[in-house]
């Protein structure tokens, strides 16, 4: 248990000094008058792509606080929906598991894309029909 608080903190540590020596990346030009659209699109990929890292992080800092929380209450090891304890191959592999394997899908349920909600498995002809409800880049020209 030691060695896994110990791992812990010290992945805490290098996650937020990474954090905080990150850096959002400017823009390459004062104006955008005379930019070419995808010099643009390049500044906007690499800045969106440091705040996608930086979330990622930030999401991982927070699962080791709330895993050096339960050691510090003494739920450590036991899975948060059923109470079970969770293998010690589990928590060396990943010590920030707070649900034993069975459990640890539950949280990713909510990140299916919404046009799954609409489409079926197998698709229609008027499957597009339904989608352009949720709007669509055609022009009026290409209704026609």
């Amino acid at each position: 248990m030691e060695k896994l608080r110990k791992q812990l903190e010290q992945e805490l540590q290098e996650i937020e000094q990474q954090l905080e020596e990150s850096e959002r990346p400017q823009a390459t030009e004062l104006s955008n008058y005379d930019n070419h659209p995808a010099d643009n699109a390049s500044d906007l990929t690499d800045q969106l792509t440091e705040m996608a890292i930086d979330e990622h992080r930030g999401d991982d800092a927070e699962e080791i606080k709330a895993a050096l929380q339960a050691m510090k209450d003494g739920t450590y090891g036991k899975c948060t929906v059923c109470g079970k304890e969770i293998p010690i191959g589990r928590l060396e592999a990943m010590p920030k598991a707070l649900t034993c394997v069975e459990h640890a899908e539950h949280k990713e349920d909510n990140l299916r894309p919404v046009e799954e909600d609409v489409l079926s498995s197998t698709p229609r002809s008027d499957d597009f029909i339904e989608l352009e409800e949720f709007g669509s880049s055609d022009t009026p020209q290409d209704k026609s």
